[in-house]
């Protein structure tokens, strides 16, 4: 039913999740963010309430590995979750409960999760692991090509619907919030909409600090 990519960015200092689905408006119960903390995965027959609760235990001093231990073990029906934890320095955490859906696997690399349920076969958060850890170019573009190459790799059992894209950085917004609840072909579009928006984002941050420096909106109307 779910794939995703959870990871921080060695670079940018930036932690960013991508996340696709065959249920509807997937991004909205399954990533969670906090600044300057980590970014957290929540799936498989969802509790959203997950990842806030882990990013809060970092967020109190917890390491990763205790903060999913703590959840696990504080959390009804944990049996159904998958779990994935980064922090803000790269450390990197996941659990699966044993009654996860269909054919379940996850994965973990430099920086990176990856987990996924109702999966074509196993090899599937493997390969998108492996192509995060290979790619150059921004954290969005790492992890939407870890998501492609998921799909590659198999992908899920069933057709997917929807799709999203987390990054966090330096502000106490989200740099990059795109989702794409409902449509035929949800990677695609968020890849398009990445493409549009990611040389744009900056000057979005600039525009928040200092307006008087911000760049044309370039819409009509517009001096």
């Amino acid at each position: 039913m779910t794939l995703s990519i959870a990871a921080w960015d060695e670079t940018s200092g930036q932690l960013g999740a991508a996340i696709a689905s065959s249920s509807i408006s997937v991004s909205s119960r399954c990533l969670h963010w906090q600044p300057g903390v980590g970014i957290a995965l929540s799936q498989n027959i969802t509790d959203p309430r997950l990842g806030p609760r882990m990013l809060a235990l970092l967020n109190d001093g917890v390491e990763v590995a205790a903060a999913i231990d703590a959840v696990v073990h504080s959390s009804a029906h944990i049996k159904f979750r998958q779990l994935g934890l980064v922090d803000a320095r790269g450390n990197t955490g996941m659990f699966t409960g044993d009654a996860v859906l269909g054919c379940f696997a996850s994965a973990a690399g430099r920086h990176c999760v990856a987990a996924g349920n109702l999966l074509a076969n196993e090899s599937v958060p493997g390969a998108m692991v492996n192509a995060f850890e290979q790619a150059g170019g921004s954290l969005g573009s790492r992890l939407l090509g870890a998501l492609q190459a998921g799909i590659e790799a198999g992908g899920e059992a069933g057709p997917l619907h929807s799709a999203g894209l987390l990054i966090g950085g330096a502000p106490s917004w989200p740099l990059a919030e795109l989702r794409i609840d409902w449509d035929e072909d949800p990677i695609a579009k968020m890849v398009t909409g990445w493409e549009v928006y990611e040389p744009q984002i900056d000057d979005y941050v600039t525009r928040a600090y200092n307006p008087d420096d911000a760049p044309s909106y370039g819409v009509p109307g517009d001096p």
